[in-house]
């Protein structure tokens, strides 16, 4: 598929006029840490050059520093219209479109203030993230619209159902002429959705295919939501680009074959297994409802990832903001760290939020600390090599090459 550039639908385009060097002795590149840190270079919204940290500032040019420097964060995950309340996606289906624009809004200040500069958006309700348009000062958006689901099935209220060969054709080409970024298909049930199956397929194999076909031949990827075992399965045979929470659920729990973490780096498909979570928080109504049904544990699913990320499997540290109050926008950080506790290396974690999650999803020019590549960055007080939750301390984020502050806690960031 071919890569999504950073157009004037999806860029924020002239905030940043002037010259800088921002300087760190910890510097991560988007894909590995760099020996002795670097000096980012800054010319309007674009990174002009990465120089070892010991080379120093070009005279005239305005100087930051910080402990450690990384790319802005990239957010494979979320719901924009969820407002982070309980069960807030049924909740949104019954605000104004200016209410749900106020929480959009909002949604993407409490982003920003976790130095998360790129969101991709998997499910809002009548197109509302879809055809708002790029805004100053926010984050890129990238959005699928409603998501494609049957009648009645896993969120159906969004306004993305299609039933039968005429109706999911349809729809694709719907995303197509709306500018859909991405087409989201919900291949299973899910658990956020009363009545709905989690275990169940709510698509033939046949209608997978498709969609991926009719996707495909506009020149979009496809992304289908997938919990059970079944399910996953069913995706890679159909050839999906990506695949959301890819949790192999069956009515025993999380299962893990033998075979599966092979097959699904053979496929190059993206995994997003939709980690990160306020941990002080108890589980919502439907996890724990989950958890009775199959037996269902995290600790489970953490080993399940790790290996996953062992035979090769591309994957993104999406988090599902926004869907319940466990999951508020910004927790992405949140999903690095669990990242780590599944065994992977802190470079690695780092990159599934940055350089590895850009490439996923198509993003030229994001997630990197490389020339040429937009100026979102990532200041931090301390060393995420040795305390990856020094993620959790934005000091300042850098908006297509505008230095923000990070509020302190909560709020909203401000143009230093």
């Amino acid at each position: 598929m071919e890569a999504v550039s950073d157009n004037g639908r999806s860029g924020l385009g002239g905030m940043g006029t002037g010259r800088s060097a921002v300087t760190a002795t910890v510097a991560f590149d988007g894909f590995r840490f760099l020996a002795g840190g670097a000096t980012v270079l800054i010319e309007g919204t674009r990174i002009v050059d990465v120089l070892p940290a010991a080379a120093g500032s070009p005279d005239g040019w305005e100087v930051l520093s910080a402990a450690a420097i990384l790319p802005g964060l990239i957010d494979t995950h979320v719901h924009l219209v969820g407002s982070g309340e309980p069960d807030a996606l049924r909740v949104d289906i019954d605000r104004t479109a200016e209410q749900r624009a106020e929480v959009i809004e909002r949604s993407l200040a409490q982003q920003l203030a976790a130095g998360v500069t790129t969101v991709r958006d998997l499910g809002d309700t009548d197109w509302a993230v879809g055809e708002r348009g790029a805004r100053p000062g926010e984050p890129t958006v990238l959005s699928s619209g409603p998501p494609i689901t049957i009648p009645g099935g896993h969120c159906a209220a969004m306004g993305g159902t299609a039933a039968g060969t005429d109706q999911l054709r349809a729809a694709v080409a719907e995303r197509a002429e709306r500018g859909a970024d991405i087409v989201k298909i919900m291949v299973s049930g899910g658990a956020m959705t009363a009545g709905s199956n989690l275990l169940a397929l709510q698509y033939s194999e046949d209608d997978v295919r498709l969609v991926v076909d009719e996707a495909h031949r506009r020149g979009l990827a496809v992304t289908a939501h997938a919990h059970s075992l079944e399910s996953v399965r069913l995706c890679l045979r159909a050839g999906v680009d990506a695949i959301e929470h890819c949790s192999c659920l069956t009515e025993t729990g999380v299962v893990d074959p033998p075979d599966l973490g092979g097959a699904l780096a053979r496929s190059e498909v993206l995994v997003t297994p939709t980690f990160g979570r306020l941990p002080e928080l108890a589980p919502s109504p439907q996890a724990e409802a989950l958890s009775r049904a199959t037996g269902f544990s995290l600790a489970d699913r953490f080993t399940q990832v790790g290996g996953f990320h062992r035979a090769g499997v591309r994957l993104s540290a999406g988090s599902d903001a926004g869907i319940h109050p466990a999951k508020p926008h910004g927790v992405l950080p949140l999903s690095v760290l669990e990242l780590v506790g599944c065994g992977l290396p802190v470079a690695d974690a780092l990159a599934t939020a940055t350089g590895a999650a850009a490439e996923g999803i198509g993003l030229a020019g994001h997630g990197v600390l490389r020339r040429g590549a937009r100026a979102d960055l990532l200041l931090l007080d301390g060393d995420p090599a040795t305390d990856p939750a020094a993620l959790l301390r934005p000091d300042t984020i850098i908006l297509a090459g505008t230095p923000i502050t990070a509020p302190v806690s909560g709020g909203s960031p401000t143009p230093s």
